[in-house]
């Protein structure tokens, strides 16, 4: 190497890939290598996001539509919902990452992300959040006006939410109430309004998510304490996982209850009967001490969500099939 060519280091943007990224994801073997940073910020590397946000809509879409079976606008709202899942949450971590990027160059498992390892600038960030936005908006619109401004309501949650592990304990409830918001807008899509259904169902994905977010934010409960910021994890402790599980409790009980209230069919309880087994297996098999562990039953919840969905997908399908037949 000559002495006038400069050293490749971890700030290389087309080399630098995030720490907590599944290996060999699709964006780094596959994508542009000038659009890669700008993926990343999005999570794209990391999906389990994107699905976590969809599956709340996906629910309660079906759920609304559980004693009609099949309507036709149930694919064409799974496709909106799928597009505004991708690009919002793309927008949420775009806007939290340029909120918390003093943070995440202090952290080693967020440093290797694109704005504190110089792969984006905080203004590209920035403009990605607003055309990101602008992309979910053009979503939005395309539902009731009852669904849009209860979408629109959502966006207070989003922008406090990477202020306050700042100053309470709790913002994995903020995360919960924000990121499950689809619960609600999922059936208003449909219904053109709220019922206790939908209700119950949205404040049962709250208690998943405060579950699942405590187990994620044991991999920086050292840092965090370092850094003087506050989560879930640190409030719980050593008691972590008999949290998790009383969150996770919550969550059968009042989905339960919302599959109760909108009419739901034996096959949907026996889900969730599936869906309580997989829960358990994540606290009983939980170590908070090993980060990977953490990791590894955060993910597992896509399958929580996917399960749930399958449940009432098979739901709806009976209700067509009875009214067929």
């Amino acid at each position: 190497m000559s002495d006038t060519t400069p050293p490749k280091t971890a700030q290389t943007p087309v080399m630098m890939t995030v720490a907590d990224a599944p290996h060999d994801n699709w964006v780094d073997r596959f994508a542009p290598e000038s659009w890669r940073p700008y993926l990343r910020l999005m999570r794209l590397d990391r999906p389990i996001g994107t699905w976590l946000l969809l599956f709340p809509c996906w629910w309660a879409l079906a759920l609304a539509e559980i004693d009609e079976g099949l309507p036709h606008p149930s694919l064409w709202y799974m496709f909106l919902f799928a597009i505004g899942a991708l690009v919002m949450r793309g927008a949420g971590c775009a806007y939290n990452d340029y909120i918390d990027r003093d943070f995440d160059a202090q952290v080693a498992r967020t440093a290797s992300r694109p704005i504190p390892s110089g792969q984006v600038t905080p203004e590209d960030a920035l403009v990605l959040v607003g055309v990101l936005g602008f992309i979910g908006l053009i979503v939005l619109l395309q539902f009731n006006w009852f669904t849009v401004f209860l979408g629109a309501a959502s966006l207070l949650l989003v922008l406090i939410y990477p202020y306050m592990k700042r100053f309470t304990y709790w913002p994995q409830l903020i995360l919960g109430l924000a990121f499950n918001w689809g619960a609600l807008v999922g059936w208003a899509a449909d219904e053109d309004g709220l019922e206790l259904a939908p209700i119950l169902l949205y404040f049962g994905a709250v208690a998943w998510t405060i579950g699942y977010d405590t187990i994620y934010a044991h991999q920086d409960t050292e840092d965090d304490l370092m850094l003087g910021l506050k989560s879930t994890a640190l409030k719980f402790g050593e008691e972590s996982p008999t949290w998790v599980g009383a969150f996770y409790s919550i969550a059968i009980v009042l989905w339960t209850l919302a599959g109760f209230l909108a009419g739901a069919h034996l096959i949907f309880f026996l889900t969730l009967a599936l869906v309580g087994l997989q829960l358990s297996w994540q606290v009983s098999t939980l170590d908070i001490d090993d980060p990977k562990n953490c990791l590894r039953r955060f993910r597992s919840n896509r399958d929580v969500g996917l399960v749930l969905f399958l449940g009432l997908a098979a739901d709806m399908f009976i209700s067509w099939w009875s009214g067929f037949s």
